[in-house]
Formats: C-alpha cells, sequence, structure tokens
C-alpha cells in the first residue's frame, strides 16, 4: 500500500510503515498541510494493527528536516487574522494543533519510532528527531536548536524533550546559544543511538525497524509508555503505570510464545498480538 501526500510518501512492508519527508526544495521543511498529513502518518500506525514498527526517513543526503522554515513559520502565524485583529490565544492554539500534535503523535504512537537522520535537523525539524524511540544519524548530519538565531521561543517541544535527554544544564546552552550539534557530539550527549557512514544510514535504521516489527508489539509499546511515564513523573505513578501494563502484557499471545520458545531453546516468533 503506498499513498502521496504532500511532500509525505508513505508505504508499509513487513509490519514496518515508512514515511518519508520528500520536500527537497525547501531543505525538507514542512508546510502546514506537509507537517498534518505527517501527523495524520503517525495516527494512522498507531491505529493500524498490521504497522509493527515506523520508519521515519527523508529525501536526499544534506536535509532531514528544516522544522517549518522560517517563511512557512511566519506565513502561518500571520494566516489567521492580521495582528491588530488576532485574539489573545490565536497563537497558541495555532502551536497546539500545529507542530504540538505532530511531535505528540509520534510520542504517542504505541509503535516505536526509528528515524534515518540523513543530514542536517533544524528547530522543529530537530524536535521531530527527538521525539523519536531510536536514531541513526550520519556522520556528517547535524542537529541545530536554531530559534534563537531567529528571536523565536523555543516550540514544537524543544524544552520539554531537550532537557528530559540531556538535563537543564545541557539544554540551556543548546537552546540558548542555538550552536550546532555534530553527529559525535549528539552521540554523546544521548541525542541519538547510533552515529553511521551517510551511505549506511537508510540500511542501519532500516534493519532496526524489521527487527522491531518482528518483536512482541504489545509489549514493546507498553514499554514505550512506560518509559515515558518514568520520566516524567514520581515513583508512585511509575510502579501503578509498570504493574498495569504488566497486566496486559501477561494476557498476550506474544508472551506465551516467548516462554514456550525459551522453554524448547528456539527463536521466538511473535505474531504482534
Amino acid at each position: 500500500m503506498e499513498t502521496q501526500e504532500p511532500g509525505i510518501t508513505v508505504s508499509v512492508r513487513d509490519g514496518v510503515q515508512r514515511i518519508t519527508i520528500d520536500r527537497a526544495q525547501t531543505a525538507n521543511a514542512l508546510s502546514p498541510l506537509a507537517r498534518d498529513a505527517l501527523t495524520e502518518a503517525f495516527a494512522a500506525a498507531h491505529d493500524d494493527p498490521a504497522v509493527r514498527a515506523v520508519l521515519l526517513c527523508a529525501a536526499g543526503q544534506k536535509h532531514f528536516c528544516g522544522g517549518a522554515g522560517l517563511s512557512a513559520h511566519a506565513a502561518e502565524a500571520s494566516a489567521a487574522a492580521p495582528r491588530s485583529e488576532r485574539r489573545a490565544g490565536d497563537i497558541a492554539k495555532m502551536l497546539q494543533q500545529g507542530w504540538q500534535r505532530l511531535i505528540s503523535a509520534v510520542l504517542d504512537c504505541d509503535k516505536p519510532v526509528v528515524a534515518a537522520v540523513n543530514g542536517t535537523a533544524v528547530g522543529a525539524g530537530a524536535s521531530l528527531v527527538l521525539a523519536c524511540d531510536l536514531v541513526v544519524m550520519s556522520s556528517e548530519a547535524r542537529l541545530v536548536e536554531a530559534f534563537v538565531n531567529r528571536g523565536i521561543l523555543p516550540d514544537s517541544g524543544a524544552v520539554h524533550l531537550l532537557t528530559r535527554i540531556v538535563g537543564l544544564r545541557k539544554a540551556t546552552e543548546l537552546l540558548m546559544l542555538g550552536e550546532p550539534v555534530d553527529a559525535a557530539t549528539c552521540a554523546d550527549l544521548g541525542l541519538v543511538n547510533r552515529v553511521v557512514a551517510p551511505s549506511d544510514v537508510d540500511g542501519v535504521a532500516a534493519e532496526l525497524a524489521g527487527r522491531l516489527a518482528q518483536g512482541p508489539t504489545v509489549m514493546l509499546g507498553l514499554t514505550k509508555r512506560l518509559l515515558k511515564v518514568s520520566s516524567e513523573s514520581g515513583r508512585d505513578r511509575a510502579f501503578e503505570q509498570e504493574a498495569w501494563a504488566q497486566e496486559v502484557v501477561s494476557r498476550t499471545s506474544d508472551l506465551q510464545e516467548g516462554l514456550a520458545a525459551f522453554a524448547q531453546r528456539r527463536p521466538p516468533k511473535f505474531r504482534g498480538c
């Protein structure tokens, strides 16, 4: 199955939904329509039982995602009404229904998401990378928290995501200085999982997505949920959610298969249910 949206290509094969940002003419920056199409692609992956992992890619080798792009950001900010006619809350609503909705769709997707970062990710494009579960990055790629360089308040969940991953002190540096972060430094900071040669990015990321697609899908989705809960709440809630998730997983066929495979000394064959 393959569908075409504005600069967004979606296909499903062997349990992996591949989503490709293909907007090379704009450094793979996302227009509002393309951003919303990407959001819907993640929502579809969440709802489709045939999808067991998601692979997020971008066309070309120079750019992964240029975020909203400065011109798109300015255009959207003024699209609803002239400044004199704006009502209090208009900008907040635009952000909530736009980039925050996309980042939430990635974080809330109950299938593991692997990003194949082939090139530079800027601003909201960097947030898109940080929202993914596993990140394979080209040795020539960079992340750039460019908001400060344009006088724009960090958005698209950048403050939340960075603070959660690298801590307050380093997040402050990245957001307030806006300096490019090369691939090796991204790995050192824990922003990405693997740094590989540019020619290997797609293959390595696809291999990881394929492995995840063959795994115990319900368990992986709940593990993703527990990781998020544990990083955002106290011990009591984390333990409560862990107990609830164990109850759910205990009723899956994949758990029974895993136990049987262990007893029989063979590789498990998970069905995702």
